[in-house]
């Protein structure tokens, strides 16, 4: 579980250095002094030995924080915290996958085709959270599933404020643990009926663009990712300050 925390925390910091909003790593807790984007925690813990204080003496402890609790092992309602959300951390061996399906899969590397992939990915609501910097951080893949057999190029889907996110019916996003050997997979999402091309593409890619490293992620409800290949690694809990 710990290179499980340990890639979703490099993953949260990279969202939040595109924010203009870098966090802060120790040993037992990756954290970030600024009210962090929308879907992100506050602070995630990266040892079983973290402490409330750890995480707590480091973030803005206002409404609306919330903490990964990676191992979950922390107590923080007397700080005035609900658990938001129980879920499993997963783990896939490294080796490939059919993708199958009707999709071509795609890199996103320009900002268009990235306006569309988060059109697609909140379903025609733009959320102003994949930000450009992503797009050059080295071991990041944001993955794009386009209906195969069109010949637009796949920036030309969706357009933001018509709710038309075009033909991209899944991705994901991919990150390379950079003090570790797992790839991290999260941010998987799919139109009805295309959810296991979702899962299954993703795979495929990532043996493709990070050979020979096993998968790591974590899912609230993990029978899908189970479904090929994954297992379960241990729970965990995110907390969350009510407004």
């Amino acid at each position: 579980m710990s290179q499980a925390a340990l890639n979703n925390a490099e993953w949260c910091d990279a969202m939040c250095r595109a924010h203009g909003l870098p966090g802060v790593f120790t040993p037992r807790a990756w954290t970030n002094p600024a009210r962090t984007p929308p879907f992100y925690p506050d602070a995630v813990t990266l040892s079983p030995d973290a402490t409330p204080d750890d995480v707590l003496s480091a973030i803005d402890t206002g409404p609306g924080a919330s903490v990964k609790d990676s191992f979950a092992t922390l107590d923080l309602r007397p700080a005035g915290f609900e658990v938001l959300i129980e879920a499993t951390w997963l783990h896939r061996p490294a080796g490939p996958a059919a993708a199958g399906g009707d999709v071509t899969w795609q890199v996103v590397t320009d900002v268009e085709t990235l306006r569309a992939w988060e059109l697609a990915c909140f379903e025609g609501d733009p959320q102003g959270l994949f930000m450009a910097p992503l797009l050059a951080e080295q071991g990041i893949a944001i993955l794009a599933g386009v209906l195969s057999g069109e010949e637009r190029d796949v920036a030309d889907y969706g357009t933001a404020g018509t709710g038309d996110v075009g033909d991209i019916v899944c991705g994901s996003v991919l990150n390379a643990t950079r003090a570790g050997d797992t790839v991290g997979v999260s941010n998987v999402f799919a139109r009805p009926g295309h959810l296991d091309t979702a899962w299954a593409g993703t795979i495929a890619q990532a043996a493709a663009l990070f050979p020979g490293r096993p998968l790591v992620g974590y899912e609230s409800d993990p029978a899908p990712a189970a479904e090929h290949g994954f297992t379960p690694a241990g729970p965990l809990r995110i907390w969350l300050k009510p407004r």
